[in-house]
């Protein structure tokens, strides 16, 4: 769900406050094999970041690109400057560090969205809404996850969860949102899967949320006795089955971004509410790498 090309706000001022509360440049927040994690330390990593992304999105996926885009081959939009990106480098590969990001996910904190104007994803469903319902929590946005091919595999998305839940610990996070999406733009495409998310993954009231008026989608396109649990989670991106398996719920419809060619739904995952294996799992970690 991209918002454009255009420059940062006024809120960058308040950046610099924001940086200056954070991890450590350079600081590492996971490590393994030759895979680390950390976050950009400076515009040349977070242009390399935007490459990245270029590459997934728009060569591999099929994003509609912009003029700008296209010419400069990045993703890039206005939230970029006020966002923390956590980047994925291989240590193996030689050459400018910047050149060893393999995958990179964009952090967009509460005060942070409050310096830019509001939250990417609230486009698409009510964020602020669910925010406000929530004053005494603090709220981490999650987007722009996206790995190159060749390193899809348990252990990337283990490293970027290490350094994730690092994070989450440093900035005593109480709420990870964001949307995950599933390919194309049709949602009947991916009937079984969506419809077993309506009926069984649904968030309860305190932390429901739903699409906004006009991009509303329903997804539960079939009845629950029809839906076959299995093929259902199979069917689903390996995002989505990785928030679930941390414990997270689902909001209420998805949203169709022509953009993008994705249908979205929004993800919702307390802190509090992260299943225990996970929490001793990353903790552990969390201890060896968050300040």
């Amino acid at each position: 769900m991209p918002q454009g090309d255009s420059q940062p706000n006024s809120g960058t001022a308040r950046l610099a406050e924001l940086k200056m509360e954070g991890i450590a440049s350079g600081a590492l927040l996971g490590r393994i094999g030759n895979l680390e994690v950390r976050l950009a330390r400076n515009e040349a990593e977070v242009a390399a970041a935007q490459e990245v992304r270029y590459r997934v999105f728009y060569d591999e996926m099929g994003a509609h690109k912009g003029a700008l885009q296209a010419l400069d081959r990045r993703d890039a939009d206005r939230f970029d400057p006020v966002c923390d990106h956590l980047l994925v480098l291989d240590s193996s590969i030689s050459g400018p560090e910047h050149r060893r990001i393999v995958g990179t996910y964009r952090l967009l904190r509460q005060e942070a969205a409050v310096a830019a104007g509001g939250f990417y994803s609230q486009d698409e469903f009510d964020l602020p809404g669910l925010v406000s319902r929530h004053p005494g929590e603090r709220f981490l946005e999650l987007g722009r996850s996206c790995v190159l091919p060749e390193y899809r595999s348990k252990r990337t998305i283990e490293v970027l969860w290490q350094g994730i839940w690092a994070y989450t610990n440093h900035h005593r996070i109480g709420v990870m949102t964001g949307c995950a999406s599933f390919p194309g733009v049709d949602p009947a495409a991916h009937a079984e899967s969506l419809s077993y998310l309506a009926h069984h993954c649904r968030a309860g009231a305190d932390w429901d949320i739903r699409a906004v008026p006009g991009r509303y989608q329903a997804m539960d396109l079939m009845p629950a006795e029809a839906i076959n649990a299995k093929s259902a989670i199979a069917g689903m991106p390996p995002l989505v089955k990785g928030y679930l398996r941390l414990g997270a719920r689902i909001g209420d419809g998805c949203v169709i971004d022509h953009d993008f060619r994705t249908v979205d739904v929004f993800i919702i995952l307390p802190v509090s509410e992260i299943s225990s294996r996970y929490v001793n799992y990353y903790g552990a970690e969390a201890q060896r790498f968050s300040t």
